[in-house]
């Protein structure tokens, strides 16, 4: 992964919660900014710049939807926005409000960073450098020119099947629905059907020719795609 110059503010007031992910975002080499109450978000968010918000809805002295009403007023930096398991999370208020993506908690680490990693090369495609590679046997993926290896033979691929492909691989093994792939690869505002990923994942079997004993994109017929990894691997 190339080091990345990213300033990310968590903001939850949970301290265990936000000491876990500073401690995963330090590891991707992410600067870490944390905050426990709303107030103190909305007036670290002005000192210190964050190049993307992760944000808790229900926090003390000001929740997690105003916290994102006052951001958006200055400010067009990316949101993620938490939520404890069995709370009410309005989507459509926070897409009205201005967040780019929402997870439930609890969630994975790595979960969180990939999603980070997608929102931001989603809001900000010039200023962020792509520049990551992932690199598996006989499959390298390069996101700084959008190519791909395949037994050292370099295809380029448009941008949409490079972020999907990238998105799959940076999750080896895990699965994602139709819905979760539209959201981290187009967005809250995609307007189309599902069968945009079915296309896309088409297309990229039919380039990942050649390494079908060791990666392929599974079907998990009635649920979604995952990128799996042979154990021979």
């Amino acid at each position: 992964m190339l080091d990345s110059i990213d300033k990310v503010l968590v903001v939850d007031d949970d301290m265990e919660i936000c000491n876990m992910i500073e401690l995963f975002l330090l590891k991707e080499k992410f600067q870490v900014v944390k905050a426990f109450d709303g107030e103190d978000a909305v007036k670290k968010f002005i000192t210190e710049m964050p190049s993307i918000v992760i944000l808790d809805i229900m926090l003390p002295k000001m929740d997690g939807y105003d916290v994102c009403r006052e951001i958006k007023k200055i400010s067009q930096v990316p949101i993620i926005m938490l939520t404890a398991k069995g709370e009410t999370f309005d989507k459509v208020l926070g897409l009205r409000l201005g967040a780019d993506d929402y997870m439930v908690k609890p969630f994975e680490p790595e979960e969180l960073i990939a999603r980070i990693r997608a929102v931001l090369r989603r809001t900000n495609p010039k200023d962020y450098n792509n520049g990551e590679k992932i690199i598996f046997p006989s499959l390298m993926i390069d996101m700084d020119d959008f190519s791909i290896r395949v037994n050292d033979e370099r295809l380029n691929l448009p941008k949409k099947e490079m972020e999907l492909l990238y998105f799959l691989a940076s999750n080896p093994n895990k699965l994602f629905t139709r819905e979760q792939l539209i959201e981290q690869i187009w967005g809250y505002d995609f307007v189309g059907e599902t069968r945009t990923v079915d296309v896309h994942i088409k297309r990229l079997r039919e380039k990942l020719k050649g390494v079908e004993d060791k990666y392929e994109i599974k079907t998990v017929w009635g649920v979604g795609y995952k990128l799996e990894v042979k154990k021979s691997v």
